[in-house]
């Protein structure tokens, strides 16, 4: 096994077993509200989330182990004489880190990144995606669509130390389920759906 894998894997095990096994404070990752707004060439996704991460989380961050998170969006339309037709779905991955030597915490989206004085600042952008969800040629005026987002806590992309860690800790496990809203795009006005909790 080479030296580099090795190091690699010990210094993981180390931060798992230095991770404090005190009971964490709840975690919570909930959509509050999801909406879809009309734009000149298509329809944005805008979304809001209350992120809490638990100690456990936080502390991994805060020791330099990056966090990876997923919004997931789909578009269906039901057919019963076959499958729901999906005019539209993707996934946008965010990563979430602690750099040591600025000091700073760091929220990333392929290759553009910003940077944050604490965390509470970095999880409050994470927890307001605005993305293109998709064109104006992908659906239909007056046909009625469900819209689905969820957002979590993305564990296959951690070391696989931490992966194990995850299969059987629930501290690990942040996830707001899909929430399904009913969308029904209208061509003059371009009107737009929302869920409150």
């Amino acid at each position: 096994m080479p030296k580099r894998l090795v190091e690699a894997l010990l210094f993981a095990l180390l931060l798992v077993c230095t991770l404090p096994i005190t009971p964490a404070r709840a975690d919570t990752l909930e959509l509050r509200e999801a909406r879809l707004e009309a734009q000149d060439d298509g329809w944005i996704i805008t979304a809001d989330f209350n992120v809490e991460l638990n100690q456990r989380l936080e502390e991994a961050v805060n020791r330099g182990l990056p966090l990876y998170f997923s919004f997931d969006f789909e578009l269906a339309r039901s057919r019963w004489y076959w499958f729901d037709e999906k005019p539209a779905e993707f996934s946008q991955s965010y990563k979430l880190w602690y750099h040591a030597l600025t000091r700073q915490y760091r929220l990333s989206a392929g290759t553009l990144y910003q940077s944050f004085n604490s965390l509470g600042e970095a999880l409050r952008l994470l927890s307001r995606p605005r993305l293109p969800a998709f064109d104006r040629a992908r659906v239909r005026p007056g046909e009625t669509y469900t819209a689905a987002v969820r957002m979590r806590l993305d564990v296959s992309q951690l070391p696989k130390p931490f992966q194990l860690s995850a299969m059987t800790n629930r501290d690990w496990t942040l996830d707001s389920d899909w929430k399904r809203f009913p969308f029904r795009p209208d061509a003059a006005a371009g009107n737009s759906t929302t869920e409150r909790k």
